[in-house]
């Protein structure tokens, strides 16, 4: 199950849980995936603000029909189940039901609460002009969550006091999504992840940025020679320009993005813990100097034995042709994420950085490992003879 986390901004993971719902005594909310997912906590029908979302929501039926898009909603309030007051309307408009309050408290919807009254809260101390539904002591916080077919947060929406806008930023956001792709005879695909919206635009333009400002240098790739790793050059091989990230700053914010964005995709998929980074590197295939990389493993040498999993994090996906990645043990297809999207694969596979044709690649390229495999690093550190200066 993936982690709670503290916040859910867009790609992180949303939390799991099981939960009763109108139709079914247990729902497993891991088991909903494969579609576009709406989340509301309106906490009480009996609300106007919530009760104008969720007739919106019934008034766009056709938006939600659990083949391409489910509306689950939250509500607290055990009279909107017994009034009937609000009602599942199937397919696509989900009721569950949250009385006691364990699905709010894990997406920070609300607190401790005993019972339920209504009011819109002033905005005076809150971030966010979000619509509160309050008891006694306790503040309901009141939003809408778009998530991908992977349940990973595409867009938070406040129910604020506007809520005739809110259904209509929903089918906004909803409409610019990508179709879910029909039902299609399965060709063999490399056992690979592609994970979207790990890093925003706005930070794969910060990233190219500190390489502009910095330059690249030539990268070369590792050989085991006379019980040796050693680093050589052969353009023939490999043409690229690398750039450690020396910014501690920008280093945080690409462990931060990692560890709630990538990490948690990476157990689901692999089982496997990632636990450590190897480096913080922008690298750039350039078309005017026949940027490539030809088919290789990523960890053949007792230098890089420890690496697990490598990631190709593309940062301009739209600014260069060809320089998409092969996996030639299966098959002659190719692949490229979206920018900021990453191809995550095991060390041990064949691959290769075709060449790019126009313009600039840029890539954010760590490998990640377990502390099982730091000890083999920590062994074999001894077996890496470093590259001497020009």
């Amino acid at each position: 199950m993936p982690p709670t986390l503290p916040s859910l901004q867009p790609g992180t993971p949303a939390p799991w849980f099981v939960a009763r719902s109108a139709s079914n005594i247990r729902l497993t909310f891991g088991n909903i995936a494969g579609r576009y997912i709406v989340v509301c906590f309106f906490g009480s029908a009996a609300d106007p603000a919530a009760r104008r979302v969720l007739d919106d929501v019934l008034q766009n039926r056709q938006v939600f029909d659990d083949e391409s898009v489910s509306f689950f909603g939250i509500s607290v309030d055990p009279e909107d189940e017994q009034s009937g007051r609000i009602q599942e309307v199937l397919p696509g408009f989900h009721l569950l039901w949250d009385f006691d309050h364990i699905v709010s408290r894990l997406y920070s919807a609300s607190c401790d609460v005993e019972s339920v009254g209504i009011y819109v809260a002033s905005t005076a101390d809150t971030s966010e002009s979000d619509t509160f539904a309050q008891t006694d002591s306790s503040k309901y916080r009141m939003f809408s969550l778009v998530l991908d077919e992977r349940l990973r947060v595409i867009a938070r929406l406040p129910i604020d006091n506007r809520p005739e806008e809110h259904v209509p930023q929903l089918l906004e956001i909803l409409g610019r999504l990508p179709p879910i792709a029909p039902e299609l005879p399965a060709h063999v695909p490399a056992p690979i992840l592609i994970v979207p919206r790990v890093f925003e635009k706005e930070f794969c333009r910060t990233l190219i940025s500190y390489y502009e400002e910095h330059g690249g240098k030539d990268s070369g790739f590792v050989h085991d020679v006379n019980g040796k790793t050693v680093f050589v050059s052969n353009h023939k091989l490999k043409r690229r320009e690398d750039r450690e990230i020396s910014d501690e700053r920008l280093i945080r914010e690409c462990v931060a993005r990692i560890s709630e964005r990538l990490l948690p995709e990476i157990f689901k998929a692999f089982q496997f813990l990632a636990t450590q980074n190897e480096r913080f590197l922008i690298a750039c295939y350039e078309a005017d100097k026949g940027g490539h990389f030809q088919p290789h493993r990523d960890n053949t040498t007792k230098g890089t034995a420890h690496r697990r999993f490598a990631v190709s994090l593309v940062l301009n996906a739209n600014e260069f042709e060809g320089g998409k990645l092969r996996f030639p043990e299966f098959g002659r297809q190719t692949y490229s994420p979206p920018t900021g999207g990453a191809v995550v694969f095991s060390c041990s596979l064949l691959h290769e950085a075709t060449p790019v044709t126009k313009g600039k690649r840029y890539v954010f390229l760590p490998f990640l490992y377990d502390d099982a495999a730091a000890q083999i690093r920590a062994q074999n550190v001894a077996f890496i003879q470093k590259p001497t200066a020009p």
